[in-house]
């Protein structure tokens, strides 16, 4: 089995597996659970045509059809996250380029009610050191709302550096939104960036106390 896809990987209670066809009613309780918190951070596909309507969202197993074509084409890692052996949430590498890029960038969602537990930056940490220990990209971004506060402080707390501004850069709920671009080399992280996150979680948490 290629160490590149499929692959999981794990870092205490986080987990990133594939995502698969009978992820479907877990996948769809959380999603639909976390509407309100999600959607306004959701791609939305715009219409064809000035004045059109939007194109039909797909379905749950054409996502996943699509997901693993596009890995198997070796352009994309579609992951799920598990948090205490839980489906919590969805991690997709995409837009994978080689030849002289070797580049890649990151989207996520996470269930409201693990939100703040270290799911997220864990998730991000796992996935970019495997993209550039295993699968051999040289650079990943993640591209967020300006707005999304909790999505930006992942990738700050990981040390992602901010590039600037891209306007009107992708169709997010019902309209084109400027994102924040964020971005790490492999050579900004020669540690691995799992190992990173440990140091500051490590640094965040109390010391125990005896009674």
């Amino acid at each position: 089995m290629s160490t590149v896809w499929p692959v999981e990987l794990a870092e205490g209670p986080v987990r990133l597996r594939p995502i698969r066809l009978r992820d479907q009613s877990a996948w769809r309780e959380v999603n639909q659970r976390n509407r309100d918190w999600l959607r306004p951070w959701e791609a939305t596909v715009p219409p064809a045509l000035p004045g059109g309507r939007p194109t039909r969202r797909p379905t749950y197993r054409q996502m996943v059809r699509h997901l693993r074509t596009e890995a198997a084409a070796g352009r994309m890692l579609p992951f799920v996250i598990e948090y205490e052996g839980r489906l919590v949430g969805q991690l997709t590498v995409a837009g994978v380029t080689w030849g002289s890029m070797r580049s890649g960038h990151i989207g996520y969602w996470v269930d409201r009610a693990v939100a703040g537990r270290g799911v997220m930056p864990a998730a991000v940490a796992l996935v970019t050191d495997h993209c550039f220990r295993s699968v051999g990209l040289h650079r990943v971004e993640v591209c967020i709302r300006p707005e999304n506060g909790p999505s930006r402080r992942v990738v700050e707390k990981l040390g992602f550096r901010e590039e600037g501004l891209r306007p009107r850069y992708l169709h997010i709920d019902g309209a084109w939104r400027d994102h924040l671009v964020f971005a790490l080399t492999a050579e900004e992280v020669p540690e691995g960036l799992l190992g990173r996150w440990r140091s500051l979680r490590s640094l965040q948490t109390p010391p125990s106390h005896a009674e």
